[in-house]
C-alpha cells in the first residue's frame, strides 16, 4: 500500500492526464504534451499526446528533465524557451515543476510546440523588409525515450567542447567536464556515473574522483553546498 505522499502525488498526476490532451488538442499536430513523474527517472513519461519529440508512455527524461531533477526542490519553471532537436526542428517549450503540499518536486509538466516554419517565415520577412538580422545560434536538446541514450550525447557534447579525447584532456578540463554534466542533471540519474565512465574509457573509481572533485570545486567557487 503507498505512502500518504505517493497518494497525493498519484492523484496529480491522475488529475493532469486529461490535461495533457486537452493541451495538444487546442495547439494540433505542431504540439506534443509530456506528464513526468520524476518518482522513476529512467521511465518518467507517464503520459504523453503528440509526437514532436517522439517520446512514449515509459520513455525518460530529457536533458532538461535531468537538470530539474538535480536541482531537486530548487527546481524553477523554465517557460517558453527555444531550442533545437537533434534533427534541426526548432522548439518553444515550458517546463512546469509539480510539486506536493508540502512542496517537494515530484515530476514536470511539459509543453513543446514546433516552431520551425513560423521562424522561416519570421526570417523571410525580415529579409523582405531589409532588416537582415542573423538567427541566433540556438542550444540542441537530446529528446528520447532511452535514458543512456540521452546520457550518452550530454558526454559527447560536454567532451566535444573540450576539443579532445580524454588522454588529451588535462586535469582542469577534466574537472570542467565532470563539473558540466553534473550541473546538467546527468549524475541524478541510477547508474550514469557508470555509463560516464565507460563513455570516457576510464574506470568507474576514476570517475567518482573527478566527480567528487568537481563538486568540492564548484561548492569551494560559491561559497557552499549547491
Amino acid at each position: 500500500m503507498g505512502s500518504e505522499p505517493d497518494a497525493e502525488r498519484d492523484a496529480i498526476l491522475a488529475a493532469l492526464r486529461p490535461v495533457v490532451d486537452g493541451i495538444a488538442a487546442t495547439f494540433g499536430p505542431v504540439c506534443d504534451v509530456v506528464l513526468h513523474d520524476y518518482r522513476n527517472p529512467e521511465e518518467s513519461v507517464v503520459a504523453v499526446a503528440g509526437s514532436l519529440t517522439g517520446r512514449a508512455v515509459g520513455g525518460a527524461m530529457s536533458e532538461i528533465g535531468m537538470r530539474v531533477l538535480a536541482r531537486g526542490d530548487e527546481a524553477q519553471d523554465e517557460l517558453n524557451y527555444v531550442t533545437r532537436t537533434r534533427n534541426g526542428t526548432l522548439v518553444k517549450s515550458s517546463t512546469m515543476v509539480l510539486r506536493d503540499s508540502t512542496g517537494a518536486v515530484f515530476g514536470a509538466l511539459c509543453v513543446n510546440v514546433d516552431v520551425t516554419a513560423v521562424t522561416q517565415i519570421h526570417g523571410l520577412l525580415g529579409a523582405l523588409a531589409g532588416l537582415g538580422t542573423a538567427p541566433a545560434e540556438l542550444p540542441t536538446t537530446t529528446f528520447g525515450n532511452d535514458i543512456d541514450a540521452v546520457v550518452d550525447a550530454l558526454v559527447d557534447v560536454h567532451q566535444s567542447k573540450q576539443r579532445g579525447s580524454w588522454a588529451e584532456l588535462d586535469r582542469a578540463e577534466r574537472l570542467e567536464l565532470f563539473g558540466g554534466l553534473d550541473t546538467r542533471g546527468v549524475f541524478a540519474v541510477r547508474g550514469a556515473v557508470e555509463q560516464v565512465a565507460a563513455r570516457l574509457g576510464i574506470s568507474r573509481a576514476s570517475a567518482y574522483n573527478y566527480l567528487s572533485r568537481a563538486r568540492a570545486a564548484h561548492d569551494t567557487s560559491t561559497g557552499g553546498p549547491a
